[in-house]
């Protein structure tokens, strides 16, 4: 096949490339230019596609024969996943822009244009694995190494574009045999560190960074009763879940720290309680999307069993789904998705990303809407 090798500049997507050409594909390995900003046009940013990370590419494609380019994608990053961010911030919400980069740049943006340039796929460096089925129609699943599994992050991927998407680390059991094969194969990136944080917050200082974007209005602090217990210098800045920064001016009455519960921004209201109320039992999702083709529940709007994992890296629970139709603003029907959690998850926020597991399969995701809380719904 004709291969178009996504190469960030790490070891991961350096290896696959190396495997899609030890393959026999004819492989042409292009990076994303995705920011303009300073902070990320430095040697030793904390996030990916940086300067640096272009030139240990160009490296890499060098090492392995094959043709390098830099495709400009800095505007479409800017509107579809810098601006959604502050967006779903402004609004209340908690993003997820690595799902966001993934739905919206490298599996669209990119992969639209390498069709259109007559490849057959799109190579990266995730670890996740493409299975088909007796029929021949494609299934996301976990990768082999569940410690290092990036199904999650690839939840929002669609039928056509799993029959488009090459994952060749699928089956490798560890990162340090990746490395370890890099090493061998002469690849400096070798014993390159893992980029993390936000890639285009490069200092990791997000509160900081959205106090820039968005206007920040003083407010009040309350309980889960309602009654106020300090003030905050602007609910954008706080996320679900957080404890610490809080600065109270009225302890709890046992004696034991609060924590956000829920962020009103029309109220400009932050609410904050004990750590039991943080316990999440049903998640309302909306912006719905499969992995593969639905299962038969969701044409039916069936209950059906399933796994919900609202982090990169968080445990998946047991969990019963169902689709239902939900009009929106215009009046239009579209899918919503409710999962009723048999294991309470805790901090859960509007704006994070439920993706729904049937054993290693990913059945598909939503974005989060409303958590409700039982114990907290008794309290009202």
């Amino acid at each position: 096949m004709r291969v178009l090798a996504a190469m960030s500049g790490g070891v991961d997507s350096a290896v696959a490339a190396a495997r899609a050409v030890e393959a026999g594909h004819d492989v042409v390995g292009v990076h994303l230019a995705l920011s303009r900003m300073p902070g990320t046009l430095r040697t030793g940013s904390r996030g990916c596609c940086t300067i640096e990370d272009s030139r240990d590419a160009w490296r890499a494609c060098d090492v392995l024969g094959i043709p390098y380019y830099v495709w400009d994608f800095s505007e479409r990053f800017k509107e579809d996943v810098v601006q959604d961010f502050i967006d779903e911030y402004a609004a209340g919400r908690t993003p997820n822009p690595c799902m966001r980069c993934n739905e919206r740049i490298k599996f669209a943006a990119l992969l639209e244009k390498a069709i259109a340039l007559g490849f057959d796929a799109v190579c990266t460096g995730h670890y996740a694995k493409v299975i088909e089925d007796s029929d021949g129609n494609r299934e996301l699943h976990r990768a082999a190494d569940w410690a290092k599994d990036q199904s999650y992050v690839l939840g929002v991927l669609t039928h056509e574009q799993l029959k488009h998407s090459m994952f060749p680390l699928a089956e490798t059991p560890s990162k340090a045999e990746v490395r370890a094969e890099a090493e061998r194969r002469g690849l400096s990136v070798a014993n390159k560190p893992d980029s993390h944080d936000i890639c285009f917050i490069p200092d990791g200082d997000t509160a900081g960074w959205l106090a820039e974007k968005i206007e920040m209005t003083t407010g009040d602090i309350v309980d889960e009763t309602g009654s106020k217990v300090g003030e905050h210098p602007g609910a954008n800045a706080f996320t679900v879940g957080q404890r610490r920064g809080l600065k109270l001016g009225t302890p709890a009455a046992d004696g034991k720290p609060r924590f956000v519960l829920e962020i009103r921004p029309k109220e400009n209201k932050v609410v904050v309680g004990p750590e039991a109320l943080l316990a999440i039992d049903e998640i309302r999702g909306i912006k719905v999307s499969w992995a593969g083709l639905p299962i038969s529940e969701v044409d039916t709007g069936a209950e059906f069993d399933c796994y919900a994992q609202v982090r990169a890296h968080g445990d998946p629970v047991p969990a019963k789904g169902r689709v239902e139709r939900i009009a929106d603003d215009g009046g239009l029907s579209r899918d919503g998705l409710v999962v009723t959690l048999t294991e309470p998850l805790r901090g859960v926020a509007p704006g994070q990303t439920v993706v729904l597991y049937q054993g290693s399969r990913v059945l598909g995701q939503a974005t989060i809407d409303t958590a409700r809380s039982m114990q907290r719904a008794e309290l009202n």
